[in-house]
């Protein structure tokens, strides 16, 4: 799957409908040709709210599974990503509709811009966003930051 890159401005109207960026849409569709839905939810980070299409829905389902049942852990991350999760569907104009829950958490009201984070993706108030990237910059320069790749599979 191709990953979710890049930052998206679009505008919420006052039912909480907002278009999600094509280049995402696509990307979504292909991974699931069928996919007709997003699941967004709280970021615990920070006031944004995060969002995936099902295959990584799945993925974070299934590793709280796989804590310790009863845990503490397993408890706090199943509240967090699974409880507060809602499945938004695409209208036929690839727009889906933000709930108020989640356009709180995120102070949210009439802009937001959708920030690609590789297989999910965010959804900011603008100003906010701003702050953090800048922050976020500002720390990888300082720290010197580096990544190491991943090697290509059937290299």
């Amino acid at each position: 799957m191709p990953p979710l890159v890049g930052r998206h401005v679009n505008k919420v109207d006052r039912k909480g409908r907002v278009s999600v960026p094509k280049p995402f849409r696509d990307v979504l569709k292909a991974e699931d040709a069928a996919a007709s839905r997003i699941y967004a939810y709280p970021l615990f980070s920070a006031p944004a709210i995060e969002a995936c299409g099902e295959g990584f829905m799945n993925r974070v389902a299934e590793s709280i599974e796989e804590l310790d049942m009863f845990s503490e852990r397993q408890d706090d991350l199943a509240s967090v990503l699974l409880e507060h999760a809602h499945a938004l569907p695409f209208d036929p104009e690839g727009r889906v509709v933000l709930p108020e829950e989640l356009l709180t958490h995120a102070n949210i009201d009439g802009e937001v811009v959708f920030v690609g984070r590789g297989a999910r993706f965010q959804i900011w108030n603008p100003e906010a966003y701003e702050a953090r990237r800048r922050m976020a910059f500002e720390r990888a320069r300082a720290s010197g930051a580096t990544l190491k790749l991943v090697r290509e599979t059937g290299a």
